[in-house]
């Protein structure tokens, strides 16, 4: 961890209290956020569903690195995971609870034995039972889809409102899809709030 040292000097008879008390706030801010980073977080649900289509296989290799990356940048003890294949039928390849190393290679190696097959890819059937498996108020949903042919029967189908609330972060022939799943009312809530309502 960067260590960061703060050299206070004497005030001079031209500095105010004022200077001293910006200064604090400042040793503040920039600490801050490392000993935040340690704290335990609550447990979550984290959702992870990959594009099982045959349009996997032309980028199954830079998916599976990129998704990797983040599921070590996000996983924590005590999450619970379930990694959808969404292939024709959307089917569950992974679920279980992070507790040790060995869960997170497990999660891990099913995610590198995922191959693609078939035309289309059921985020529909995935998304729907991602959002009906909600153990806890906290879920991370992320959606890889290979090809936007794949996301596009998602996007005309009666389950393009589970898309209503994502961030999409494009690649060059592949996108990640972060869903809010179930946070409908929490939007609206937040909204009404807002506004005074």
């Amino acid at each position: 961890m960067k260590k960061t040292v703060l050299i206070f000097k004497p005030l001079g008879s031209g500095k105010t209290p004022k200077t001293f008390l910006t200064l604090i706030f400042a040793a503040f801010i920039f600490l801050s956020p490392l000993y935040g980073a340690d704290a335990q977080r609550i447990p979550i649900n984290v959702n992870l569903i990959i594009d099982g289509s045959a349009s996997l296989s032309a980028v199954k290799d830079e998916i599976t690195s990129w998704v990797l990356s983040r599921l070590d940048e996000i996983l924590a003890d005590g999450d619970n995971v379930t990694v959808w294949s969404a292939g024709p039928l959307a089917r569950v390849i992974y679920s279980g609870s992070i507790n040790s190393a060995a869960d997170r290679d497990a999660i891990k190696n099913s995610i590198r034995q995922l191959s693609g097959s078939g035309e289309t890819a059921d985020f529909s059937g995935a998304l729907r039972e991602a959002s009906s498996r909600q153990s806890s108020s906290f879920s991370y949903t992320l959606l890889i889809s290979a090809s936007g042919a794949s996301l596009s029967s998602v996007l005309s189908g009666p389950q393009a409102n589970l898309l209503r609330y994502s961030r999409v972060e494009e690649f060059s022939t592949w996108r990640a899809l972060v869903v809010g799943l179930n946070i409908d009312t929490r939007v609206s809530r937040a909204a009404a709030a807002f506004f005074g309502q």
